[in-house]
């Protein structure tokens, strides 16, 4: 997710749906913490494992993200 796009939806969401901001907030903190797992040269097979969790939640809260901001362009 870009958060450095401008989009209308999103920054509305920001600002008036605190569930919204958690969910965008797990999704930075993930997409962080891959960087940094990306960027070992030998990640032991913890490491790996984190990797890949990882990136099975940061998809999860992607669709629930992408989800509300879908329901709210609806309703408005």
């Amino acid at each position: 997710m870009d958060l450095s796009t401008p989009d209308r939806v999103r920054d509305e969401l920001l600002k008036t749906n605190p569930t919204f901001r958690e969910l965008v907030n797990q999704h930075t903190n993930y997409e962080e913490r891959l960087k940094e797992l990306s960027h070992l040269t030998y990640p032991s097979d913890d490491e790996q494992l984190e990797e890949s969790t990882l990136k099975k939640k940061k998809l999860l809260v992607k669709d629930e993200i992408y989800a509300i901001m879908s329901e709210y362009h609806v309703s408005h």
